[in-house]
């Protein structure tokens, strides 16, 4: 079957923290997973903004939590959507229950929609769609989306940086880097994802440092091409956002910033405010 923008639709949720997408694209579709303050639930980007988000999370006497959305939430972005086709991109499986939700939905569809474990968050999910959707958009078959599923969970990069492991860690979602909890007094850790957990990858001592590694990281991994493709993502701070785009700059001419985000309430939940985050892809 020739797949097409056509017949074919995307369905993110919305850890991608990419919530115009539908505005974007007919074809695409966003579901929220859930943050909840004691007993008030809210969804993500539609009851609640990441502006109102943080705001709030300065004076919580108790921490947010979240959850993923339910089998029934998927089944009404599917049913919706009138394609032959749809693909559906979730938050790594090792972080959240959400592709189960999604798998769960799709069971109940025969062998029209396909879920995919991106193995990944935020932009980096909303990358991998754009690419799928590029594709679609000049014609492409199931054989050269898997193809490019494979290239990304092996080539794409991410590198994130935190001000506390408190978010990560009281949300469960902190992985291979707990042994690094309750020792950074004035550390930046230095994280990415891989094949779908989080690891640690460096300790350094305040913002300039980390950048510093942002930038030799991004400069080992990557090449100066025109599609070398960047996002960058941000919890309250704008500033280290502009300094990751300046650095994209400097480092690689070339690249194309393609997606510039906050991170919403349910990723900024156990991130925290203060992350932000580099995201790369050669397509």
């Amino acid at each position: 079957m020739n797949l097409s923008a056509e017949n074919t639709a995307i369905v993110l949720d919305s850890t991608a923290d990419f919530p115009d997408a539908p505005e974007r694209f007919a074809n695409w579709r966003v579901v929220p997973l859930y943050v909840r303050f004691g007993a008030d639930s809210y969804r993500d980007y539609v009851d609640i903004g990441p502006a109102e988000f943080y705001e709030r999370l300065r004076t919580a006497e108790e921490l947010p939590t979240t959850s993923q959305p339910t089998p029934q939430d998927f089944r009404a972005a599917y049913d919706e959507l009138a394609y032959e086709r749809v693909f559906a991109f979730t938050v790594s499986a090792k972080l959240s229950g959400t592709y189960e939700s999604a798998r769960q939905a799709a069971s109940e569809t025969g062998d029209r929609v396909r879920v995919i474990d991106t193995e990944t968050a935020s932009a980096a999910i909303a990358m991998l769609a754009l690419a799928v959707q590029r594709r679609l958009e000049r014609g492409t078959t199931d054989e050269e989306l898997d193809a490019l599923v494979d290239r990304f969970k092996r080539e794409s990069g991410l590198i994130f940086t935190l001000d506390t492991l408190e978010f990560l860690a009281r949300g469960g979602r902190i992985g291979r880097a707990a042994g690094w909890a309750g020792q950074l007094l004035n550390i930046k850790p230095i994280l990415t994802l891989s094949e779908g957990e989080i690891l640690p990858l460096k300790r350094v001592r305040g913002n300039r440092k980390a950048i510093q590694v942002f930038a030799e990281t991004f400069r080992t991994e990557t090449s100066d091409e025109p599609g070398l493709r960047v996002g960058i993502a941000h919890a309250e701070a704008p500033e280290r956002m502009a300094a990751l785009e300046k650095l994209v700059r400097d480092v690689r001419p070339n690249a194309e910033i393609e997606v510039a985000t906050t991170l919403g309430p349910v990723v900024g939940t156990h991130a925290g405010p203060g992350t932000v985050g580099l995201f790369w892809l050669r397509d």
